[in-house]
């Protein structure tokens, strides 16, 4: 889990890089080209293309939608914000999840997972500035992002039990291709060989990323592995430090402690509540 955050943070930091010289659109589908490349060995590895076969089609579409939304918006996030703030915001994404669990899973939420919610969010209107002169508009990217991807894993668990990890990773992988490939008649900068393979080693770290992602659930305990998510922001702290000289505020700092304590405490609500069930 902490290679696979390793991994994902120089993904963000390299299209944060290329944001200064190429379209947003350009970069995430070629992103997601190369993303493919890792996804089928995996394909592979697993048993060859009857992996990929769909059972649930309305459900693999509206995950692949959800799925390139939200990575085009992370994308697009960490190119115009700090990658350490962008961060930060998306860390909603876990609140965001055991909220629509109620309505869209139908499962029970106790007032004190309710709490953290609350105060969570509490956190990200504190990263977003609290008064409106001073609003930071450009967060409500990395915060629809959170909405995006918090939906795209709550079909995610909806289809575990029909579709497997790699036809679900190589469906979204296409949709994201094609919502960034429709922007490229209207924005294309041909890449130089050194920033085609920078785009290319990120592309492909987000394939493994997410496949050691899986894995690392898979052999562990979700209590055990979960926390180590949040080793992400500490490498958004320092790769935005070292390479662009940011450093988060008093705003983002407070805020960002908030919306992670929040989490923890409602993972750990979580497996305990398994625990005693």
């Amino acid at each position: 889990m902490l290679l696979s955050l390793l991994m994902l943070t120089c993904s963000d930091a390299a299209t944060k890089w290329l944001g200064a010289d190429y379209p947003a659109g350009e970069i995430i589908c070629l992103r997601a080209v190369f993303s493919l490349l890792p996804i089928l060995l995996m394909v592979a590895i697993s048993g060859g293309f009857e992996t990929l076969r769909i059972i649930d089609g309305r459900g693999q579409a509206w995950r692949a939608f959800y799925f390139a939304t939200g990575s085009s918006l992370i994308a697009i996030s960490m190119i115009v914000l700090p990658i350490a703030d962008a961060a930060a915001i998306l860390y909603a994404g876990p609140l965001m999840i055991t909220a629509l669990a109620v309505p869209l899973l139908k499962e029970r939420v106790g007032w004190r997972r309710w709490t953290a919610i609350a105060i969570g969010f509490g956190g990200v209107v504190i990263m977003l500035r609290p008064t409106p002169s001073a609003i930071q508009w450009l967060g409500l990217l990395p915060l629809a992002a959170a909405f995006f991807s918090s939906m795209r894993d709550i079909w995610a668990r909806r289809l575990s039990k029909s579709e497997s990890a790699t036809s679900m990773m190589f469906w979204s992988a296409l949709a994201t291709i094609a919502l960034g490939g429709v922007t490229l008649p209207f924005a294309w900068v041909t890449p130089t060989a050194l920033d085609l393979a920078l785009t290319a080693t990120s592309g492909i770290f987000i394939g493994v990323a997410h496949y050691f992602m899986i894995e690392a659930y898979r052999i562990s305990e979700a209590a055990v592995v979960a926390p180590f998510k949040y080793s992400g922001i500490i490498w958004a702290v320092f790769f935005g430090y070292v390479i662009w000289g940011d450093i988060p505020d008093a705003f983002i700092i407070t805020g960002g402690v908030l919306v992670i304590a929040s989490g923890l405490y409602i993972l750990h609500r979580e497996t305990k509540r398994k625990r005693i069930a």
